[in-house]
């Protein structure tokens, strides 16, 4: 009986939190649209700053902020009347996150961006409050009902939400990409999953290159000294015409086909298959393992035929990569 109450206890925060989701869903409106313009466009930082659980919201914003590419940090609102104020420069956006909108810790701030002629928004619940009439750009969170009628909770949620919104699309007004996003995220099984062909491919001398006239007893002390089971052919030009594998080596071997003074070009299999420095090292592991084979060559700028790396299945799962 008493596990069942607390199940209903769930549901019903869960449902009050719901419905101050879509109460703040029917609130957006064009002053969203100027807080994302000019969040995106600012060339300095982001500063968010709340009071209690309004803190702690205003610091997840600004870490979300700063994983797609928009500087920002959060501010102490205890702190900022103690010196902190001056981390907050002219060229700096701020964000200022208070339910009532009179939370006293805030007024100092309030103030002092108004002084400065710091550019504020606000995302509050109350048009009377100090905050709403002092930002220059308004977010209206809609006055919603809180679990146990005193905890911050559905209002929290509400800034939450309103908080990522903002920050998906300033990413998507930049044009922040797969490829920024995994500049920033270097680290942890995310980062594995969005490292490109170029983080894992080999380079310079650890390429295979044989020129196409060489005679195969020479290449085959190539494909012995790199151990990459593999040999890409280039013609006069430097451009890759073709690619010999080790396994093709095994079949003439059991023909007893002599290779030794056979010309790399007689062998070789024409037009390699090649991938874009820039492609996801995840879609080049699906192409091999599609292909049935374990090395791809390199290019850039859709120049197909200049080979600038060489990628192998084993880079690409000692990366971590699946």
């Amino acid at each position: 009986m008493v596990k069942n109450k607390f199940v209903s206890i769930a549901k019903d925060v869960i449902n009050l939190e719901i419905k101050a989701l879509q109460k703040l869903k029917k609130n957006i409106n064009n002053s969203f649209n100027k807080a994302v313009i000019k969040i995106a466009k600012c060339q300095s930082k982001i500063i968010l700053c709340g009071v209690g659980k309004s803190g702690i919201i205003a610091s997840k914003i600004s870490a979300t902020l700063s994983s797609v590419g928009t500087p920002s940090f959060n501010l102490s609102a205890g702190d900022s009347s103690h010196g902190d104020l001056g981390s907050i420069s002219k060229k700096d956006i701020l964000i200022l996150i208070s339910n009532s909108g009179q939370t006293a810790e805030l007024k100092n701030i309030i103030q002092y961006a108004n002084r400065n002629k710091i550019f504020l928004i606000g995302i509050v619940s109350k048009k009377d409050s100090i905050l709403y009439k002092a930002s220059d750009i308004k977010l209206l969170i809609p006055q919603v009902k809180e679990s146990g009628s005193i905890v911050p909770t559905s209002s929290t949620t509400a800034q939450l939400a309103i908080g990522d919104a903002l920050a998906i699309a300033a990413m998507q007004f930049k044009k922040f990409g797969k490829i920024d996003f995994k500049k920033i995220h270097p680290s942890g099984s995310l980062g594995a999953q969005l490292k490109t062909v170029e983080d894992v491919m080999l380079t310079g001398t650890k390429i295979p290159f044989v020129n196409e006239k060489l005679q195969m007893k020479e290449a085959l002390k190539i494909l012995n000294k790199k151990k990459l089971g593999v040999l890409l052919v280039q013609n006069k030009f430097k451009k890759t015409v073709g690619i010999i594998t080790d396994g093709q080596i095994r079949r003439f071997n059991q023909k007893n086909i002599d290779l030794h003074m056979i010309k790399v070009k007689k062998i070789m299999t024409k037009n390699p298959i090649s991938v874009d420095k820039d492609i996801l090292a995840a879609k080049a592991l699906s192409i091999m393992n599609n292909k049935k084979i374990t090395s791809l060559c390199v290019y850039e700028k859709k120049n197909k035929l200049k080979t600038i790396g060489i990628v192998h299945i084993h880079n690409i799962l000692q990366s971590n990569i699946s």
